[in-house]
Parts: structure tokens; C-alpha cells; sequence
């Protein structure tokens, strides 16, 4: 029972790697056992310490040996699929985080079984329940992670559905961070030319939430969405989407939730993408140094520095406390989250840029010498003192001046 398979758990952890031929084994017994519970998962606890054991085998076995992977999805597959189209409620949260964790340790191109499986997971049904959304949004993740160039070569047809997927989650105050985590993942994995056509649409969805209820949640991630956007297709590019939707929206953008909201920003990577897309909109966006948003340059800047050198501004308005309550019909399971089923941190930016500070001192030099003269007396003038000082220090960390 559930004190046996506690103690399978905890003598895994001690002899990970002398266990790992006898794991063939243990699959088929973990998985016989899955088959049972399947049809009568009367025993929360047991089931979840069940769904534990198959992570921690899968984690310790795959260390050793990348390509033992199959195996495990051999013997999980048909179970997976029995308790997926029978809709085991309880089941299917652990059934998105095993498959998750499965597909994660892939390294080439995504296996055709788990293509075969991609448009069940857009099925409406699905996002209805609480508890599946972290799980399935991880997983989705996964597959545009994996396989955001086969969706779009042999499954652009579904692409609509992944979108209508984000469209539910951004509409809702409790989940619209996870719709955010699904739209990054979009940008940063699907083929340019596949998502095209969707991208002023994916705005507009963005405007109208603004518009209807803007959460310090909701402004977090979308900040955290613009840079990323602006970091993968480039300044211009974000720029041009937002004043195609209506002229002048982009400095509104900039004044309205940039600049002033900044500092709520969590997270190193989240602060990390910021700065880097905050950067190329000072530096590398025509835009910004010769039109009317030329006013926002410094403030933008100031921000900028604040984001490095500020405590992080953790307040939230009075009227937001309960937000996390969202009026959801009828009683939903929580989520049942697993232990060694636990995702890595992932920094889209990664190791192209180690220091943004250093990014913005070599960033704004460039600039200077394609105008030289106007950037020193501007940034004397305009930036305050304490700004200035810290930037002086960026220029000098990274051996370079503005002329």
C-alpha cells in the first residue's frame, strides 16, 4: 500500500544509479499497478505517491541513459491513452506532468506518438477543469519546445486551436499568467512565417483585457510578453505592430504601463528579458530618437536603471487581494502537483546576454557614435543625478563611453 510505495520512493533516491537495471522491471510493475488504480482510483494518496515513483524512475533512468526513454513511453503510452479517453479526472493532471517530463528529456525532433496525441489536448473539455491548466499548459510547452517547427509544418492547422487555448486563459483573471507562459513559448519556439497572420490578432486579445480589467498580474506578464516579443523579432518590428493596431498606441504603451509599472516585475529571467527588450527599444528603434516618442527616450532610460538598481515595487492594490478566487462553477480538484515531476527555470535570453548592464553600455555607445554629440548633453540634462551616476558605472564596467 501507500507505506510501501513511500519506501520504494525513498530507497530509489538512495540507489539511483545501482537500480537502473532493474527498472524494465519496475515499469512493468508501476504500470500493471496503473492499470488497476486506473479503474477505480478510489486512494488519493497512493495514487499520487504511484505517479511519483514512474517520475523518479523515469528521472533516475534517463540521467543514465538518455535513450531509455522509449521504453518508459512504450510501456506508458497505451495506459496514458486508456485513462485519457475514459477521462479519469483524477488521473489526467499526473498524465500531462509524466508525458511532460517524458517529452522534455527528448533531444532531437518530437516523436509521432506524441504528435498523434497534440489535438486531444486542445479539446475545450480539457481547459474547463482548474486543475488541469498548469499541467497542460507545461505540456504544451513542451511540444512547441520540442516541436514548435513539426506543429507548424504538419499540424499549422491546429495552430488556431493553440490560440484559442491562450484567448480562454488570458480571459480569465486566475489563469491569464499561464496563458502568457503559453503565448512565450509560441514566440520563442513556432516559425516566424507560422504565426504571422495571428500576430495582430494575439495584440488585439492583449488590448482588449487591458482595456476590460488591468491586474498588476495581467500588466506583469504582458510587459514580461512585449520584450520577449521585441527581443525575438526586434524593436521595430514591435514598434510597428502596436501603432498598425492604432497610430500613436506604442508610446502609450510606453508611458501608460512601461515605464511607471516596471518595477513590479518579478523573477531574475522575467527581469532579464525586460531589460534586454527595454534595450533595444532605446537603442535599436528608429522611432524612439526622431518622433514624437523622442519624450519618452529618458524617462524609458530612467526606468531602465531603476529595474537594475531598485527594490522590486511588490505592491498591490487594495481591490486585487482576492483575485486568485475566481468564481469557477462547481467544486474543482486543486492541482495535484508532483514532486519529481519538477520543471527547469528556462531563460529565453540565456547566455547571449550575461549582464544587460554591460548590454546597455555597449548598446548605447553604438547609438552614440551613429549621432554623435546629442547623447551626453541629453542624458546630462535630463536624467537625474543618482541615474546618471549608475550609468556612468555601466560605461565604465564595460570600457566604453558615449560620444
Amino acid at each position: 500500500g501507500r507505506a510501501h510505495l513511500r519506501s520504494i520512493m525513498r530507497s530509489f533516491s538512495l540507489l539511483q544509479e545501482a537500480i537502473v537495471s532493474y527498472i524494465p522491471t519496475l515499469i512493468g510493475q508501476l504500470t500493471h499497478k496503473l492499470l488497476l488504480v486506473s479503474k477505480n482510483p478510489s486512494k488519493p494518496h497512493f495514487n499520487h505517491y504511484l505517479f511519483e515513483s514512474l517520475c523518479l524512475s523515469i528521472r533516475i533512468t534517463c540521467k543514465a541513459n538518455t535513450t531509455t526513454v522509449g521504453s518508459f513511453e512504450e510501456a506508458l503510452f497505451p495506459v496514458f491513452t486508456e485513462i485519457l479517453q475514459n477521462d479519469v479526472q483524477e488521473f489526467v493532471p499526473y498524465v500531462f506532468q509524466v508525458m511532460s517530463l517524458l517529452l522534455e528529456i527528448h533531444t532531437s525532433s518530437i516523436p509521432n506518438s506524441y504528435m498523434a496525441l497534440f489535438p486531444h489536448l486542445l479539446q475545450p473539455v480539457l481547459w474547463e477543469r482548474t486543475g488541469n491548466i498548469p499541467p497542460l499548459v507545461r505540456l504544451l510547452q513542451a511540444y512547441l519546445e520540442k516541436g514548435g517547427a513539426t506543429i507548424a509544418s504538419s499540424a499549422a492547422d491546429k495552430i488556431p486551436g493553440l490560440l484559442g487555448v491562450f484567448q480562454k486563459l488570458i480571459a480569465s483573471k486566475a489563469n491569464d499568467h499561464q496563458g502568457f507562459y503559453l503565448m512565450n513559448s509560441i514566440i520563442e519556439h513556432m516559425p516566424t512565417e507560422s504565426i504571422v497572420q495571428y500576430r495582430k490578432q494575439i495584440f488585439i486579445l492583449l488590448f482588449q483585457r487591458l482595456q476590460s480589467s488591468k491586474t498588476t498580474k495581467f500588466i506583469k506578464s504582458f510587459m514580461v510578453f512585449i520584450n520577449l516579443y521585441g527581443v525575438k523579432y526586434g524593436a521595430i518590428a514591435l514598434q510597428e505592430i502596436f501603432d498598425s493596431i492604432q497610430p500613436k498606441m506604442f508610446g502609450m504603451v510606453l508611458e501608460k504601463i512601461v515605464i511607471p509599472e516596471v518595477q513590479k516585475v518579478s523573477g531574475p529571467v522575467e527581469k532579464k528579458i525586460c531589460a534586454v527588450g527595454i534595450i533595444k527599444i532605446l537603442t535599436e528603434c528608429p522611432a524612439m530618437i526622431d518622433t514624437e516618442y523622442t519624450k519618452l527616450w529618458t524617462p524609458l532610460l530612467q526606468a531602465l536603471i531603476g529595474l537594475f538598481e531598485l527594490p522590486e515595487d511588490d505592491s498591490i492594490p487594495d481591490d486585487e487581494h482576492f483575485i486568485d478566487i475566481e468564481d469557477t462553477p462547481g467544486y474543482q480538484t486543486a492541482f495535484s502537483q508532483l514532486a519529481f515531476a519538477g520543471k527547469k527555470e528556462h531563460d529565453p535570453i540565456g547566455e547571449v546576454v550575461s549582464n544587460p548592464k554591460i548590454l546597455l553600455a555597449q548598446s548605447l555607445h553604438k547609438l552614440s557614435t551613429a549621432c554623435p554629440g546629442r547623447f551626453p548633453s541629453m542624458l546630462s540634462t535630463s536624467l537625474n543625478a543618482e541615474a546618471l551616476q549608475y550609468l556612468q558605472g555601466y560605461l565604465q564596467a564595460a570600457s566604453v563611453q558615449l560620444v
